[in-house]
């Protein structure tokens, strides 16, 4: 995850030329112009939110369902993503792997910095006319209840593309030395060169295609810093430029397929659910409760910590919202308790990593979604397989905590027990509100969203101090770029496993996994081992978008019950997510506790280890992750 500085801002330094008049006035522009699209990005964000809550009332309460609803959620949500994705863009909140580009040298860095700048600017251009042809064939395509040309929805993504392709040239040209920059095209250019020169003998290659430009191409951007969205669409251009006589055309339908999916609404309300949170102080007054209850006994804070992450994960759905709300309000006190600073950071990861199962979690959701497996079946689970790697970790804090000093910790009265506990209630309801919703077949994962951002607004207004409207405004902004960095993602991974797809590569895969010694004992092996090193390089979600359409077909084969195997998919991952010394979550953790990677790194592993044997023990006992349902 990059803290870089934002696309349009200055960036001053020996190696960097001053950028004539002309750049800097259009880079002004462009910032300029960037406020109408926040305010239209928070303007949509309020109205799916309120399209959404009037279905549900006029669903359940009213009887008389609404058509046309779903269509202009439709609409506003591919719009959100991709005003969303050219905000993050402007932002640089886009994810991506640094780890390797902050070892390099100045001058060097400064030359794979440009090299990532063009590799974005020619995924943009090179999807520039696809959109506008996919837009254009849509025309003909009428919405069934609001009767309008289908290319108002899909014109969206040429739209973003443009404004994406407008602020990265502007970004190159301000940030990065000419030389550089030439020379980085040069690079590509060169590349781009050969490889049409060499399509015909690439064609015969068959699979070996695959290694080339969907694993090689994509590692290279991945390694020198290019966003992961775009790393996935330059790989998956390249293969079907190069290949194939598949039209890009293609990649634009997929990236629109990706990114469309109803059920992937509740992605950007659960992210603002999240953000209502941590402006209310909803999650704050958990940790107060939970901390007056158990904080007095032996290893209590980490208790109160790992619990506290369990509990504020079912509101968020957030891994970093749920650390930024907890290590705060923990953190001085456990000191003062005696807890060394890298032992706290390493405990906040893994519980972070542990609660990310608990509902409403995004990648349960997104996974439900491009694999096909029931959402409440998989917020039903959740909740078990969480209590699982808690009891883990519980059980490592607690041995951990066998010479800590606590006879300065005195029991909080009873009474202020009671108090902190009336004022948490509504905040506890909220996980439980959720999950029976969904779990009861009351209320979609989309709609249950809407719901539980409405409860968190009204309690919040009412008993946490309320939200101003300058401050609602900036959180509608912020879901919005946030969730189009992950809907970006999204739609680019859905076109790249589209192509493996088709290659033929699954099939063989198919045949081979399913015929290992040990049968699928072996293959859940094979998919921890698989999700860990994903997890490490490629974050939650693109991981999981990437091999959920190739992996659970044959999970299926093997017998393997579907919500069984995405536990163990999702787990493995978040352990592969905070683990040094690659794991994006692991730095993020570290950042929040304001400690250096390096100190915490040597920390993180027993607890790392106490996940794993979780993770084992889930997909050794199917029952766990089943017997709920």
């Amino acid at each position: 995850m990059s803290t870089h500085a934002s696309p349009t801002s200055a960036v001053a330094s020996d190696n960097v030329e001053v950028p004539p008049p002309a750049t800097a006035a259009a880079s002004r522009v462009l910032s300029k112009w960037m406020v109408p699209l926040e305010g239209i990005a928070a303007l949509l964000m309020a109205v799916i939110v309120t399209l959404l809550l009037s279905g549900v009332v006029s669903r359940y309460v009213l009887s008389r369902p609404i058509d046309w609803i779903d269509e202009a959620v439709s609409i506003a949500f591919i719009w959100l993503a991709m005003i969303g994705a050219a905000i993050a863009l402007h932002r640089n909140e886009h994810l991506r792997l640094t780890l390797f580009l902050d070892m390099l040298a100045p001058r060097a860095r400064e030359f794979v910095h440009a090299f990532a700048l063009v590799a974005v600017a020619a995924v943009l251009l090179a999807l520039l006319g696809p959109a506008y042809e996919y837009a254009e064939a849509e025309t003909f395509v009428t919405t069934p209840s609001l009767g309008i040309a289908n290319a108002w929805r899909v014109a969206s993504i040429g739209f973003g593309v443009a404004v994406m392709l407008a602020l990265v040239l502007a970004y190159a040209a301000r940030t990065v030395s000419r030389g550089a920059l030439l020379g980085a095209a040069a690079l590509v250019g060169v590349a781009a060169a050969l490889c049409q020169a060499l399509s015909p003998q690439l064609s015969e290659l068959g699979l070996v295609n695959i290694a080339i430009f969907l694993v090689g191409v994509v590692g290279l951007c991945l390694v020198a810093g290019v966003p992961i969205a775009f790393c996935f669409g330059l790989g998956v251009i390249s293969f079907l430029a190069f290949t194939t006589q598949v039209p890009l055309l293609v990649v634009v339908g997929r990236m629109d397929e990706g990114m469309s999916s109803l059920v992937l609404v509740s992605v950007p309300v659960f992210v603002l659910l999240g953000c209502v949170l941590d402006a209310t102080g909803m999650g704050k007054a958990i940790v107060d409760f939970l901390g007056s209850l158990i904080g007095h006994v032996k290893a209590g804070m980490s208790y109160v910590l790992l619990g506290s992450l369990f509990i504020v994960s079912g509101i968020s759905g957030s891994k970093v919202s749920d650390m930024a709300t907890v290590a705060p309000a923990l953190f001085p006190e456990m000191k003062r308790r005696g807890h060394q600073p890298r032992e706290m950071i390493a405990l906040l990861a893994t519980g972070a990593a542990m609660a990310d199962t608990v509902p409403p979690s995004i990648v349960l959701i997104v996974l439900g979604s491009v694999a096909g497996v029931s959402i409440a079946g998989l917020f039903q689970s959740g909740f078990v397989v969480a209590m699982v790697l808690l009891a883990a970790l519980l059980v490592l804090a607690r041995w951990k905590a066998r010479h800590e000093h606590a006879e300065g910790a005195r029991r909080a009265p009873l009474r202020l027990v009671a108090r902190l506990l009336l004022i948490a209630a509504p905040a506890l309801a909220l996980p439980f509100l959720i999950r029976s919703a969904v779990g009861g077949g009351v209320a979609t994962a989309t709609e249950v969203s809407t719901i539980a951002v409405l409860y968190a607004l009204l309690v919040g207004q009412v008993l946490y101090g309320g939200i101003g409207l300058r401050r609602l405004y900036a959180m509608l902004v912020e879901t919005a770029a946030l969730s189009g960095a992950i809907l970006l993602i999204l739609g680019t991974a859905s076109a790249m496993a589209w192509a493996i797809t088709q290659s033929g590569v699954v099939q063989q895969l198919s045949q081979f996994l399913t015929t290992l010694p040990g049968g699928w004992i072996a293959f859940m092996g094979v998919t921890i081992v698989v999700f860990l090193v994903l997890g490490c390089l490629l974050e939650g979600l693109p991981a999981v978008l990437l091999l959920a359409p190739i992996v659970f077909p044959i999970a299926r084969k093997l017998g393997i019950n579907d919500v069984h195997y995405a536990m163990v998919v999702v787990t493995a991952m978040n352990v592969g997510l905070m683990m040094p010394p690659i794991g994006v979550g692991f730095y993020v953790a570290c950042r929040i506790g304001d400690a250096k990677p390096d100190d915490v790194m040597g920390a993180i592993w027993p607890y790392l280890a106490a996940l794993l044997v979780g993770v084992v023990v889930i997909a050794a006992v199917p029952a766990i992750s089943t017997f709920a349902l």
